[in-house]
């Protein structure tokens, strides 16, 4: 899919004119510019290259079933299929790996749930996602005593080292700047194009997360910043699987694991706190029965959440040549190959996103 990409540094230079400036290279702009160059249209990313983005920090599991009700994710059937092979096309390009397919056991928390699990694995519906039902401990270090659900078609994709690598693929071929967005450095023309310090581009989309709620274009819209702590732990249990209850812990090998993580709304400075070192150990003491030996390393990252925990995709109803690709929250990596196909339609034929997804359901705020 991606053979037809050969682009070169002297493709595009600064005060050229672009079809699309895209303001973040996290996970959303990262996945939406290569869409939009795999098409054929010429691109430039805007980046302030922070360490501590949040699809830097995340763990960026992909999931079918979720929350603490164990219930399918939205859309998940639509989702599921393009992750994999969406993310194995960018290793390619790439020449990196950071796609990595294991399953997800969930502990039941009751013989209600595990009957209900036992009746679902009957149903068509979730033939593409469960693996097996457990009706009984496996005995393998987790707190299971009424077994559990192991999930396929899920794992994890390594987001810092796929934002990272293409992040330098974009720099040598002249396609990213790596500084802070200055809103008021931003020049609208007479004919509906934006420029950016030299930077011409016919249209501008905001990607870059938490921040887009904060600039004077989208400041209506319910961004609901969420603080998510992670954990490196050194701990005398290994698993073939993501354990993923209450915390998820993700086996690194050599009895080291990631577990996380905390969901805080209250506070959104980017300081480890005791309150979520131990938020997570004792979840995750509850989940495996195992000691954990030392912590190797603590990070924070700051979602970019949406009031009604849906994304936001679309033009802005006044400005011209404005857009937002956003709000993707702890579930990017399953979202965002998904509705980036419908962004791309937006952009380029002015299709209108699915309602659920669309900034018009805000308009009535501003």
């Amino acid at each position: 899919m991606n053979s037809c990409i050969k682009i070169t540094k002297n493709d595009l230079i600064l005060g050229m004119e672009v079809d699309f400036l895209l303001i973040g290279q996290g996970l959303a702009g990262t996945v939406l510019s290569y869409k939009l160059i795999q098409k054929g249209l010429k691109v430039h990313l805007i980046d302030d290259g922070d360490p501590k983005s949040s699809s830097k920090i995340a763990a960026g599991l992909f999931n079918p079933v979720t929350g603490r009700n164990l219930v399918k994710t939205w859309k998940a059937d639509a989702l599921f299929k393009e992750i994999q092979p969406f993310y194995r096309d960018m290793e390619t390009l790439l020449g990196q790996e950071f796609v990595h397919p294991i399953g997800i056991y969930r502990p039941f928390i009751s013989f209600e749930e595990q009957n209900e699990w036992l009746a679902k694995s009957a149903d068509p519906q979730y033939d593409a996602f469960i693996d097996k039902v457990y009706s009984k401990s496996r005995n393998q270090g987790v707190n299971d005593p009424f077994g559990g659900l192991l999930l396929k078609s899920t794992g994890y994709i390594d987001t810092r080292k796929l934002v990272n690598s293409y992040g330098t693929w974009l720099k040598d071929r002249g396609l990213i700047t790596n500084i802070s967005l200055e809103e008021k450095d931003l020049i609208f023309n007479r004919d509906g194009s934006w420029e950016y310090k030299g930077i011409k581009a016919k249209k501008i989309i905001f990607a870059n997360g938490i921040q887009a709620g904060k600039n004077s274009f989208f400041n209506w819209i319910p961004f609901i910043p969420v603080k998510g702590e992670i954990l490196t732990i050194q701990q005398d249990f290994t698993s073939s699987e993501i354990v993923n209850r209450g915390v998820f812990r993700i086996d690194l090998g050599k009895g080291v694991g990631k577990v996380g993580s905390t969901y805080h709304n209250a506070a959104v400075d980017l300081s480890p706190t005791e309150k979520g070192k131990k938020e997570i150990l004792d979840k995750l003491h509850q989940l495996i029965d195992r000691e954990v030996n030392e912590i190797l390393d603590h990070q924070v990252g700051v979602r970019p959440g949406i009031r009604d925990r849906k994304p936001v995709l679309g033009k802005h109803p006044s400005k011209e040549s404005v857009y937002i690709f956003g709000g993707f929250g702890a579930k990017g990596v399953s979202l965002v190959p998904y509705l980036s196909n419908q962004m791309c339609n937006l952009l380029i034929f002015g299709e209108e996103p699915e309602k659920e997804v669309n900034i018009n359901r805000f308009f009535k705020y501003i």
